[in-house]
């Protein structure tokens, strides 16, 4: 196949974000056999090298200038952006990212008819892809549309309202009604729409019922998250993800805040690690709170991972599959995550433990004391997690399911 690959976001190197990982495993597995034509932005942080490291795995790689950061502007910003996305129908973040010189070179590209397949690798890119090429119909016959959903942004969004994790409960709730129906619209452009947790699919589902859905999680590569060797004991806690990532902000300041001084209580020497690129003020600040420390990026996060007793995920907002509990899991570190942190995986209840589970404060000192004090428990959750990533959870997987949707 002759594939088309739209990323707005620059996928290299995998371990800068969720959404690169995703991308870049997926593209990797997919130019084994396939032509790959990769569209992305960069920014100012992207380096030449970096680029050329990433034309190695496509046979062509184009590169647009990415818009720069939107200005604040103040209230007035916010109402023009919130009016333009009332107006429009699409969200700020997405008309953002727009190039009209990358959507010339995508349109005169499915004019020619150079493509089989036209892939949106995060739904940020649906924006590129024209209703009147889904399909058989039209001018296009042989062109197959298909949209890669990290997380659904109406299912997000209204989890934050509801669960009061939203950052500004105003702007969330005047925007539900515009996100129900800008995720319905562009869902209805596609011939195959792929998402990462059967969660997810129930949502896009729900107000897309004749679409083709099919759950794709995102997997591990054991070459960067080999399993430990040996268990480290003593009362060591991590965190890790992208310090910048609103959901990973709220989960380590409401652990740090609420969970984290009751550990404390019972274990004076606990100590928690903040691990991730680019920490904004309000993780750094973490950094003076007695016991924590803010690492923010290190060269190789399975070292961290590997030398820590429990890696926590405290989300209480973000949809879709985490690739922190994934990692942590592929690296045989035992997990105390929410139900959000453990999204899309089976991991207590009939199943063979592989993870506790916690939401409320109590719940999380409660099972991080469980793991603290029983060296057996913590082996048990270490092998069984391994054995489920190994099994369900690669990346050779997942682009051998990802290669099926684009197939047939």
């Amino acid at each position: 196949m002759k594939i088309l690959m739209l990323s707005a976001t620059f996928p290299y190197p995998p371990t800068r974000g969720g959404t690169q990982v995703r991308t870049f495993n997926l593209l990797k597995y997919l130019s084994q056999r396939h032509s790959i034509t990769l569209v992305t932005q960069r920014d100012r942080a992207v380096t030449d090298t970096e680029v050329a490291s990433l034309s190695a795995w496509a046979q062509e790689l184009v590169v647009f200038p990415q818009p720069p950061e939107l200005p604040t502007n103040g209230l007035l910003g916010k109402l023009r952006r919130f009016s333009a996305f009332l107006q429009q129908g699409t969200p700020p973040n997405v008309l953002h990212l727009y190039s009209k010189e990358m959507q010339k070179w995508i349109s005169e590209a499915v004019d020619a008819g150079t493509f089989d397949v036209i892939t949106c690798e995060h739904s940020v890119n649906e924006i590129y892809v024209l209703p009147e090429w889904r399909g058989t119909s039209g001018s296009y016959p042989l062109l197959k549309t298909v949209v890669n959903i990290h997380s659904s942004v109406y299912g997000a969004c209204k989890h934050q309202f509801e669960t009061g994790t939203s950052e500004n409960p105003l702007r969330d709730r005047l925007s539900l009604p515009l996100l129900r129906r800008y995720e319905q619209r562009y869902c209805s452009k596609f011939d195959r729409i792929v998402v990462t947790t059967a969660e997810d699919r129930q949502q896009i589902k729900a107000f897309n019922p004749n679409a083709e859905i099919a759950v794709i999680p995102n997997g591990v590569d054991f070459t960067q998250f080999p399993y430990r060797q040996t268990d480290p004991g003593g009362h060591r806690l991590i965190f890790i993800g992208a310090m910048d990532n609103a959901p990973n902000i709220d989960a380590v300041r409401f652990f740090s805040f609420e969970v984290f001084p009751e550990v404390q209580k019972r274990y004076p020497d606990v100590t928690l690690e903040l691990v991730g690129a680019r920490p904004r003020p309000e993780v750094l600040e973490l950094g003076k709170r007695k016991g924590i420390t803010v690492r923010g990026e290190v060269p190789a996060m399975v070292e961290y991972l590997h030398a820590s007793t429990i890696c926590v995920v405290p989300m209480r907002t973000g949809f879709g599959i985490k690739n922190k509990t994934l990692e942590a899991m592929g690296a045989g570190v035992p997990v105390v995550g929410s139900d959000r942190g453990l999204e899309g995986l089976a991991v207590d209840g009939t199943e063979p433990l592989r993870a506790l589970r916690a939401n409320q404060p109590q719940e999380y000192v409660d099972a991080i004391g469980r793991l603290l004090e029983n060296s057996q428990l913590r082996e048990q959750l270490s092998r069984n997690a391994r054995s489920l990533i190994e099994n369900e959870y690669t990346w050779e997987q997942a682009g051998a399911r990802y290669e099926q949707v684009l197939s047939n």
